[in-house]
């Protein structure tokens, strides 16, 4: 009895994270306007009666689907600037991880959430309270390494800015021509060049496992 009883729960938990991973392919290619119950349903091949098993409604998962994207990429670009660094160029490659990792930070996703916050007036106030949470970070670890309260500003704005603009204008450079690059962008951000040891620790972390390319810097 104990073991039917989590089996059907562990079965009713990946039914709602179907739900979820459904929901979030249909906002990726076709907006939030394509994230209906009766379009997931037939793609899951679940039943539109088992959605309300999970959530109250197409709301409460819209809501799931905005603290994944907060979860994946805010959190995470927040705990990258902060992680323990000998000086502001492997301080500068730790953030660079998350343009590198899809696991750390989904560009598709955040592109997805910034064209859906055109039309949402809470959603808009939500996407900038986490700009200004990244771009803080960023700020946090440029003071934390010696530049002054100004340096710090523009520069972490200079960080967060570029990399909006350059998933939002849907770049598909080659893995190969974006990790080239990483040692100018870092140069640019920082005013200082990532030592050879740097680097070669970064594209060991990149290599090694090469996640699927996505339209980050």
């Amino acid at each position: 009895m104990e073991y039917h009883s989590m089996k059907m729960q562990t079965e009713h938990e990946q039914s709602a994270d179907l739900w979820l991973n459904t929901a979030y392919e249909v906002l990726l290619e076709g907006g939030v306007d394509a994230v209906k119950i009766m379009e997931l349903a037939k793609r899951s091949g679940l039943t539109r009666t088992g959605f309300y098993w999970h959530f109250k409604d197409l709301n409460a998962l819209h809501q799931a689907l905005i603290t994944r994207w907060r979860h994946t990429n805010t959190k995470n670009l927040v705990k990258r600037a902060g992680a323990p660094a000998n000086n502001i160029t492997e301080a500068m490659l730790q953030v660079f991880d998350c343009w590198f990792d899809q696991r750390l930070f989904d560009a598709a996703l955040d592109l997805a959430i910034r064209n859906w916050a055109r039309k949402d007036a809470a959603l808009k106030k939500t996407l900038a309270s986490a700009d200004k949470k990244r771009c803080n970070a960023i700020k946090t670890m440029f003071l934390h390494h010696g530049y002054n309260e100004q340096q710090a500003e523009v520069r972490s704005m200079t960080v967060v800015y570029t990399q909006i603009g350059y998933f939002s204008m849907a770049q598909t450079d080659s893995f190969e021509k974006r990790i080239a690059r990483v040692p100018q962008y870092v140069e640019v951000f920082t005013g200082q060049m990532p030592s050879k040891l740097e680097l070669e620790q970064f594209h060991l972390r990149h290599t090694r496992h090469r996640p699927p390319q996505q339209p980050n810097t």
